[in-house]
């Protein structure tokens, strides 16, 4: 088989894939529309997938908004401008680093423990057991969980934001002396709820859909063997991470234009 051969295989191979994806995504929604009386299940999957994330999240937010507020001031206090280092981190945070970085760490946190609880079910039979009897593994399993990591995703992002901006504060105002009242005031003045709060919220919900869909058609379409659950493991972080960086530069290119 040439190269030209193995190109079209695998582009056509990628294309079947995306389109069970799809279908698979269909049916998860349908199936969503019968967790109305199903509310705990929702809550006991948002405590596994969001606030089990929770710790790396307020670490990793707390040092970014370190790293941000050090770079930062560095940065400005060449053109005299330190007193709006609120608003460069802000900014970076609630547009880009807030939901980028928070999706990247939930893809490798949540999505893949979803992916390898899901694709152990399948491997121990547990899907078609329930199959078997009468209970529909999309709404008992999958749902559930989809709903939930849409959820969980914007509220850690939001988290991970107002960690970052108390980060960079007590590196900026404790360490680097830049007086505190600026450092709110500019802040404050310069972000926007619509173009800029708003804009990181949609980008982290639109990222919980990806990462979670992944995640759970990865673990549902594993093979049953402890190797295709690792493969599918895998998979959900590689490609939840390069589907975030690539949604990113595709919104934010959005976003600008609409300004």
């Amino acid at each position: 088989m040439n190269q030209i051969q193995r190109l079209g295989r695998a582009t056509i191979d990628t294309l079947e894939r995306l389109g069970r994806a799809t279908l698979f995504l269909l049916r998860v929604l349908r199936a969503t529309r019968t967790l109305t009386g199903r509310f705990r299940l929702v809550v006991q999957q948002v405590y596994s997938v969001g606030v089990m994330t929770l710790v790396i999240v307020l670490v990793s937010g707390l040092f970014v908004g370190f790293v941000l507020g050090l770079q930062g001031y560095n940065t400005l206090v060449r053109y005299g401008a330190e007193s709006s280092l609120g608003l460069l981190v802000a900014l970076s945070l609630t547009r880009e680093l807030g939901p980028v970085v928070t999706a990247l760490l939930f893809a490798g946190r949540a999505g893949s423990a979803l992916a390898a609880e899901i694709g152990l079910m399948k491997t121990t039979e547990q899907l078609a057991g329930m199959e078997m009897m009468a209970v529909d593994p999309m709404e008992r399993i999958v749902a559930p969980r989809f709903v939930a990591g849409v959820i969980a995703m914007p509220l850690l992002a939001a988290i991970f934001s107002v960690v970052g901006v108390f980060g960079g504060y007590l590196v900026g105002v404790g360490l680097m002396g830049v007086d505190g009242g600026l450092f709110w005031s500019q802040m404050r003045s310069g972000v926007g709820i619509y173009n800029d709060v708003l804009g990181g919220v949609v980008k982290s919900v639109v990222f919980g859909v990806i990462v979670t869909w992944i995640a759970v058609f990865e673990g549902y379409d594993a093979q049953p063997t402890a190797e295709g659950v690792g493969r599918a493991t895998t998979r959900t972080v590689v490609t939840s991470s390069l589907a975030v960086l690539g949604l990113d530069f595709i919104m934010t290119a959005l976003m600008m234009r609409g300004l």
